[in-house]
């Protein structure tokens, strides 16, 4: 017997008061019981936001991704533990990689991109500078900065692991101090895994809070500076969305909820060709996988009218290869749903269908583990002959092994009936047809958070139409929640502020950590590539000398290259053009000129020159004038403990001080 404690405010809390009983998926039997009716939420709220906050806060995106790396790394360590409590929620071991594993590489992208996408700095600048004023002294830009409060992430049954570690990396990197609350029926499986966090020592105190069992009145004690985000059903969200409390704080709430997704097999994608064959494997694998409970699962299964009997027969054969069992088992291939409760929900859902459709495969009095007290169900695969006219086949998610086929007569059919499942997280459409892709997307796209397309060309390396993964957002319009979550550095801007910045320069400079055009500069040190990563400073400067550009230049720069481009060596047709005044200098060649201009040329802490960005030429450059550059150091960021990136900002004049060329040069530069 488990007895499944929260972690509120510093110290352990045992169940109490108000506790309630968990069972075994597998065998019904109690196993645990979790919640405690007294616990403090004000006191977790505040510990959150008074220690969490700060500590956090004051940490820079690359502190705050170095350490969820470390703390990726010790749950890899440590995960087999999570892989044993994991077989009494009724999944399989390949469930549980799932879970586990996907929640810990969840964690190392977010590690990954907090410290190639955000800078080493508490202040996010957000988008491009604006100039606000005509002369370049008034500026304007966006910025994000951590809410003070905590996030308070309420989770679903199905997915223990990743379901918090998937809200909690985005909400860390952030910096922001998270209480999970994951659902009851799996909580023992998130206890274990915060306890490792815990334990490691890793995080800082107050940064990571868990509830097992309810939050009672957590909500009513929320304000603007918090944030709820929910995964789970519809109701509960209506429910929780519609807290006095949150409403009046304008509380930010996340929900990710019921979806009706669907699959469609592209008019192309008939029996006998490789994509006829992917589609059955996806559908049938999102039938099977975690018994059917998975938010992203195919509920709905659109084929052309003229494959229906062959899709049904395609699937029945797949579906009767699948072993069900005890998934301790390894040879079971689908195990049981999370409880018998939610085995019950199933069964009325799926009721609900039959009665709009037929069912073809599974029958849930008759199966291999129809003896078990555990809460076992086979797939149940229906067909709907007339979805034109059918309801339930569209708004009711039964969430389990439970799929329904319609078929469709065009791809316009495809699309209404694609869009009348009236929001969804995701729909896969398997097609090599990129007009019917393109088709799709016009007439569904807005009905679904994201779009899946695969065939024989991209199926070795997709990942398959019900995984989520950190890089891309997920959640959905309407019946789906209507909110969104991961999509790498956008995740992180949940739990962050934009607010807008105004003034001169310096301030916009100093603000974020970035030199702006028109600040003030340093130029009276030694030449900036001669020092080290730690010693050149934002906003250090070079000021060349000058040189001159002559015809015979740009003659061997034209044929030394091959860049015989007739505004370099034809004057008529030059002068023809509407932007040359007659024969000029290549883009390039400036670059180059540039180059030499501001290179230091002896062994030194410059490693490598890395690329340039934002390339701009503004004014043409003739024979006969000068060009000279202003070379300043506009970013820093820390790649590893040996070199880091150095951002320049070049800009390029001729004699007369008019700008002719800018860009951004970067350079690995040695520690």
């Amino acid at each position: 017997m488990l007895h499944v404690h929260s972690y509120a405010a510093g110290r352990w809390v045992a169940p109490g008061s108000g506790a309630r009983t968990i069972q075994s998926a597998i065998t019904g039997e109690i196993i645990a019981d979790a919640g405690n009716d007294t616990l403090d939420v004000q006191a977790m709220i505040a510990y959150g936001r008074d220690v969490g906050g700060p500590t956090l806060r004051a940490m820079t995106f690359h502190d705050r991704a170095r350490m969820l790396k470390t703390l990726a790394l010790h749950l890899r360590d440590h995960r087999q533990t999570l892989y044993d409590l994991s077989f009494n929620s009724g999944g399989t071991q390949s469930d549980h990689l799932i879970d586990v594993d996907g929640g810990i590489g969840t964690m190392l992208v977010y590690a990954s991109k907090g410290r190639r996408e955000l800078p080493d700095n508490q202040v996010f600048l957000d988008g491009d500078l604006d100039q606000l004023g005509r002369t370049g002294t008034f500026m304007g830009h966006h910025i994000c900065t951590p809410l003070q409060g905590v996030a308070v992430h309420i989770n679903a049954f199905n997915f223990p692991v990743w379901g918090m570690l998937e809200k909690l990396a985005p909400t860390l990197l952030g910096g922001m101090p998270a209480i999970i609350k994951p659902a009851t029926a799996t909580c023992y499986v998130t206890e274990a895994c915060v306890r490792i966090m815990l334990q490691s020592g890793i995080l800082p105190d107050g940064a990571l809070q868990l509830v097992s069992g309810g939050i009672g009145d957590m909500l009513d004690h929320l304000d603007c500076m918090d944030v709820v985000t929910f995964t789970g059903s519809a109701n509960t969200a209506l429910k929780l969305r519609g807290n006095t409390n949150l409403l009046q704080n304008s509380v930010r709430f996340t929900a990710e909820q019921d979806s009706l997704n669907a699959s469609v097999l592209g008019p192309d994608a008939l029996p006998g060709t490789p994509e006829f064959d992917l589609f059955i494997k996806e559908v049938q694998h999102e039938m099977i996988t975690k018994a059917g409970q998975k938010c992203t699962a195919v509920r709905r299964i659109l084929v052309p009218q003229a494959a229906s009997e062959a899709t049904i027969d395609a699937l029945r054969d797949r579906l009767a290869n699948v072993t069900l069992g005890d998934t301790r088992d390894k040879n079971t291939q689908m195990g049981a749903l999370v409880s018998n409760a939610q085995k019950f929900d199933v069964l009325d859902k799926a009721a609900l269908i039959g009665s709009e459709a037929t069912r073809v495969f599974g029958d849930p009095e008759s199966h291999a583990m129809s003896d078990s007290k555990g809460a076992f169900l086979p797939p149940m695969l229906y067909h709907c002959a007339d979805p034109d006219n059918a309801q339930h086949v569209h708004d009711t998610e039964a969430f389990g092994p439970v799929s329904t086929i319609m078929p469709y007569r065009d791809l316009a059919h495809a699309c209404t009936l694609l869009n009348k499942g009236k929001g969804s997280l995701v729909a896969s459409v398997i097609t090599r047809d990129g007009d019917v892709a393109r088709e799709i997307v016009k007439q569904s796209a807005a009905f679904h958070g994201r779009l899946y397309f695969n065939n024989r060309d991209s199926m070795a390396e997709a990942t398959g139409h019900g995984a989520p993964l950190p890089h891309m957002v997920h959640g959905g319009p309407g019946r789906a929640g209507g909110g969104e979550e991961l999509g790498g550095v956008r995740a992180v801007m949940h739990y962050m502020q934009r607010t807008a910045i105004q003034g001169g320069p310096d301030i916009i400079s100093a603000i974020g950590g970035k030199w702006t055009p028109g600040a003030s500069v340093q130029a009276d040190k030694p030449h900036p590539f001669t020092r080290t990563f730690q010693e050149v400073q934002v906003g250090d400067t070079l000021h060349t000398d000058a040189r001159e550009i002559t015809l015979d230049d740009i003659e061997k720069f034209a044929h030394f290259t091959g860049d015989l481009f007739y505004g370099h060596m034809d004057e008529d047709a030059a002068k023809a053009n509407p932007f040359f005044p007659g024969r000029v200098a290549h883009g390039y060649l400036i670059l180059s000129f540039a180059a030499g201009l501001f290179v230091q040329p002896d062994p030194g802490p410059v490693l490598a020159n890395t690329g340039l960005d934002n390339l701009r030429f503004m004014k043409p450059v003739q024979p006969g004038d000068s060009i000279k550059v202003q070379l300043t150091v506009k970013a820093k960021t820390p790649r590893n403990d040996d070199y880091g990136e150095v951002r320049w900002h070049v800009d390029v004049h001729n004699q007369d001080d008019d700008k002719v060329a800018e860009y951004e040069l970067l350079t690995m530069n040695a520690f």
